[in-house]
């Protein structure tokens, strides 16, 4: 059986992949909080924990695998969206929910084996708050209820790598006087007239966000399981918090084993903003004609754990790629399994960008079947993710021969009046023209239309 490699940030390590059950590996992940469109940061970890889930099937089996991500439907955001709009929250999150799906569905991710919204696990959050208070570990004050930071000082801070003290110099929390410690944070909530709300031993209120999880993956998953995931700006505090109140809860338990987190997202080499104009969903890209196989194979270039850099130079030659490589594919079955090479470099630790090399390796070679069994398992190539490259294919090869010809001639003539003519005509077209000594190469952009090529064939 293939050994997998994951980096664990609890460890701070890479270490070899061990489930506590082979016959059911279960993973968590933490999602959307659904008030708006997902934007182009929010899907990055769906496509890398859609990755791991994919590869997790391949080595113990899709029936043996388990991966839940929840669904924040019960948020301060969300109760913002529905004054401002006027409309009802259950309306705007059933709304929301059904749009991140659909985006997130464009990208081809696979839907997880269960997808928890967290206002149908009240009852279960209600109960492990009242356990944590019987415990010791939470207290009640002025309505609202909160986990004691100092009844865990041992254990908490490790994920992130902090003690508390130097989480309380340099941290920016809530001052509250009902606070014991300016670390504890919010358990449960009390919630006014206009607020949602649920009873409870502390009165009607609603749940902190760091509760949902622990909740929802306890009954879901079990006291403890082997993967939790999410975006490295989860860790602390999000993630910490959760550690801290699922061990005091269930301190048999071992929570989550493993923990793993993407770096986050930059377009065009900033830190994507509404101030700096680059700001903009997925389903912006989509609208404007970006394939979500394009989105996706953009996102598996970069490894999960470096910052990837959005750019419309990546999504063009991306474009171009798998064009190439629908085109060799067509009419083709896959492998049984894809090749060892490429199952080995995704074990290792999802080194996608390391299975798009051996990708090209194939396409090269013309093993058109085992590029097709390669690319599948990463969630590429798939006959419904292809509906945006079905037409009549354009032989570019056609065209690099050309003007390659034409700038031969024209190095003895001197004359490159056809050069530039072409060059002109496939600029037009959509196309980026690349000349080196050793041959041309023209990549598709964004704005490639193939009907202006028609004459120059």
């Amino acid at each position: 059986m293939t050994t997998i490699k994951l980096h664990n940030t609890k460890s701070r390590s890479k270490e070899a992949f061990a489930p506590i059950d082979p016959q059911n590996v279960r993973m968590y992940v933490c999602g959307p909080t659904v008030y708006d469109r997902a934007h182009l940061g929010n899907a990055r970890p769906v496509v890398v924990f859609d990755v791991l889930f994919r590869l997790l099937r391949h080595v113990y089996g899709a029936d043996h695998v388990t991966y839940a991500r929840n669904f924040t439907d019960v948020d301060d955001k969300i109760n913002a969206r529905a004054a401002e709009s006027g409309r009802e929250i259950g309306e705007i999150t059933a709304e929301t929910t059904q749009w991140f799906l659909d985006d997130m569905g464009a990208l081809g991710a696979l839907e997880p084996t269960h997808m928890p919204r967290a206002t149908q696990y009240i009852p279960q959050m209600v109960a492990m708050i009242a356990d944590l208070i019987d415990r010791g570990h939470a207290y009640a004050a002025e309505g609202h209820v909160l986990f004691a930071v100092d009844s865990w000082r041992e254990g908490y801070g490790q994920l992130s790598g902090r003690s508390v003290d130097d989480m309380i110099a340099g941290a920016r929390v809530e001052v509250a006087p009902y606070k014991k410690n300016p670390m504890d944070f919010v358990l449960w909530k009390p919630s006014d007239a206009e607020q949602p709300g649920w009873e409870s031993p502390w009165g009607r209120g609603r749940p902190g966000w760091h509760i949902e999880c622990s909740a929802m993956s306890h009954d879901l998953l079990g006291e403890s399981f082997d993967i939790h995931g999410g975006g490295n700006d989860l860790m602390f505090p999000h993630h910490e918090n959760e550690i801290a109140q699922s061990c005091c809860a269930n301190p048999k338990g071992e929570f989550a084993r493993y923990w793993l987190h993407n770096e986050m997202l930059q377009v065009e080499g900033k830190k994507m903003s509404k101030s700096l104009g680059n700001f903009f969903t997925v389903r912006d890209l989509l609208d404007k004609g970006v394939p979500g196989e394009v989105v996706r194979f953009v996102f598996l270039q970069t490894h999960y754990r470096k910052p990837m850099d959005w750019t419309e130079k990546k999504a063009a030659e991306a474009e171009a790629t798998l064009r190439k490589w629908r085109a060799l594919t067509a009419g083709i079955e896959p492998t049984a399994s894809a090749a060892a090479a490429v199952v080995d470099a995704l074990a290792d630790d999802l080194n996608t960008a390391g299975v798009i090399a051996e990708m090209h390796k194939l396409a090269a070679a013309g093993d058109a079947a085992g590029l097709l069994a390669a690319g599948q398992l990463l969630g590429l190539l798939s006959e419904d993710m292809g509906v945006w490259a079905k037409g009549p294919v354009v032989d570019l090869s056609t065209h690099e021969a050309q003007l390659f010809a034409a700038r031969q001639a024209a190095m003895e003539t001197k004359d490159f009046a056809e050069v530039d003519r072409l060059k002109a005509a496939y600029t037009e077209a959509g196309l980026e023209v690349r000349m080196s000594k050793t041959g041309v190469e023209l990549v598709p952009g964004t704005g490639f239309d193939a009907a202006k090529l028609e004459a120059l064939a």
